[in-house]
């Protein structure tokens, strides 16, 4: 390249070819327009508009290797939703006939495994007036495989003999996350007592370690399931003591109480963190130096 001029090694054209003295004046001749082009240090600079910040970080050298936000990662997780039958109860009748049921499923499983595990959850009617208490235990939703979860609507019903019965027997693990904080709600609500309570927060610190951390059943559903647990406050702080459950809630109280069943059978089969930690200097057994 010569004064901005690129010469060409070879150029067809049916015209006469050029001669040296013609290609050197049209490079003169581009110079001179160059020239006169060129930025006049005596005139005011021309401002220049910047580009937008998130275009500019497209100019990164590295702008491919920019990690996602993780609130858009988590948007991009599975949602996770129970698909079997919701057994929905609102009476004392229907409740105690459900809890028999219950009692019966439970019953058949023993007979297959040594401990029993269900998913359990409540839901309340939340306050937002202060010095006003919170309402009684609305809803309990029982789950304890993947065909079907009972959405008990105990606000109309209370606690029948049965489900007291089902509650109380320390033989049935209950699990849950905050599930003791539960239990005392229905303790204090119903005078029931809730035994047999495991919380899956605990249980998740043994397994995972690293903590403690505090666990909820979405946290728990994005770093063991690779699953969104849905958890919209328009449903989890609505009113539970309505009359009838609308459809969104019953899908939302069967779902946590699914979350709750199948994050056990997910965290129980783990080794504890103890383990881990004791055989990592470990292969088949052996020390290894």
């Amino acid at each position: 390249m010569e004064g901005g001029f690129t010469r060409l090694a070879s150029f067809v054209c049916d015209c006469e070819s050029f001669s040296e003295e013609d290609i050197e004046a049209i490079e003169a001749s581009i110079s001179n327009s160059n020239n006169k082009r060129r930025f006049n240090c005596h005139s005011p600079p021309r401002l220049r508009r910047r580009l937008p910040t998130s275009l500019l970080a497209l100019q990164h050298p590295n702008a491919s290797s920019f990690s996602p936000s993780p609130d858009y990662l988590r948007m991009r997780l599975p949602v996770m939703k129970f698909s079997g039958q919701i057994m929905y109860s609102r009476t004392f009748d229907d409740v105690e006939k459900a809890a028999t049921r219950l009692l019966k499923f439970l019953d058949e499983k023993k007979r297959e495994m040594s401990q029993i595990a269900i998913g359990f959850d409540i839901e309340w009617k939340p306050t937002f007036t202060k010095g006003v208490p919170p309402g009684k235990v609305a809803v309990m939703q029982i789950c304890g495989d993947t065909s079907h979860c009972h959405v008990l609507h105990l606000i109309h019903s209370g606690i029948p003999q049965n489900l007291q019965l089902l509650l109380e027997d320390p033989t049935v693990l209950k699990v849950g996350a905050g599930i003791g904080g539960d239990a005392v709600k229905v303790s204090r609500d119903y005078n029931v007592s809730v035994k047999g309570v495991e919380d899956l927060s605990f249980h998740a610190n043994q397994k995972l370690g690293g903590g403690p951390f505090k666990w909820g059943l979405a946290s728990l559903a994005e770093k063991l399931l690779s699953k969104q647990l849905k958890k919209p406050s328009k449903i989890r702080l609505g009113n539970w003591e309505t009359p009838v459950l609308s459809k969104q809630q019953l899908e939302y109280a069967a779902t946590d109480a699914f979350a709750s069943w199948y994050l056990y059978q997910a965290i129980k089969d783990l080794p504890d963190a103890q383990e881990i930690t004791d055989n990592s200097g470990k292969v088949d057994g052996v020390p290894q130096q």
